[in-house]
């Protein structure tokens, strides 16, 4: 019987969240079975539970480290002293580069949260919600200091986040445009909107 091998740079039960993300994008999560998630790895579906307690348990992880990711870099960029513009260009590209290096967890994080149980998916919300607060309020201080124009934050932060969500879009079509030029011209087109 074959061995789960561990990722590059983690352990096999990163690669198994690896695969599952994977596996829940493309079949979504209701649709999938541990069976299919054994086949797709090339072990024996038992052998998934020596690493993983259910297919319920994969998606609370790959929900709950994305969550994670998005806010311990929103509080590194809080406390830092650069001006709000330099902090929301951090922010978009770091946006940017999860939904490019880390596309099927992103997926399956704004796609299959629904499917989460009680109490993880009240906890899911109000981590999303305080994330939208907290963009919320760093472009209300912007506008306050006059480091940016008056407009609404809340259309400001749904613009930026529904623009990065759009990458889904590329993800899926590769139009020719390299990483790099998506990332600059995206932080460039949104940013040119709220400077002064």
């Amino acid at each position: 019987m074959a061995k789960i091998k561990a990722s590059r740079n983690g352990t096999k039960k990163d690669y198994i969240i690896q695969k599952a993300a994977t596996l829940f994008r493309e079949r979504g999560f209701a649709s999938s079975s541990m069976r299919e998630l054994a086949e797709s790895i090339g072990v024996e579906a038992p052998s998934l539970y020596n690493h993983i307690g259910s297919k319920s348990e994969l998606l609370q992880v790959i929900c709950f480290k994305i969550a994670n990711d998005f806010n311990m870099h929103l509080a590194e960029v809080e406390i830092n002293r650069e001006k709000i513009l330099s902090k929301l260009e951090n922010l978009i590209r770091f946006h940017i580069n999860i939904m490019i290096h880390s596309y099927d967890e992103v997926y399956v994080a704004n796609h299959e949260w629904k499917q989460l149980q009680e109490p993880f998916l009240s906890n899911f919300l109000t981590q999303r919600k305080n994330y939208e607060n907290r963009l919320i309020e760093l472009i209300s201080v912007g506008i306050k200091k006059g480091e940016l124009r008056k407009l609404h934050p809340y259309v400001a932060v749904f613009t930026i986040l529904s623009a990065v969500r759009g990458l889904e879009s590329w993800q899926r079509n590769k139009k020719d445009v390299t990483i790099d030029t998506l990332e600059n011209d995206m932080v460039n087109h949104l940013l040119k909107g709220l400077t002064k």
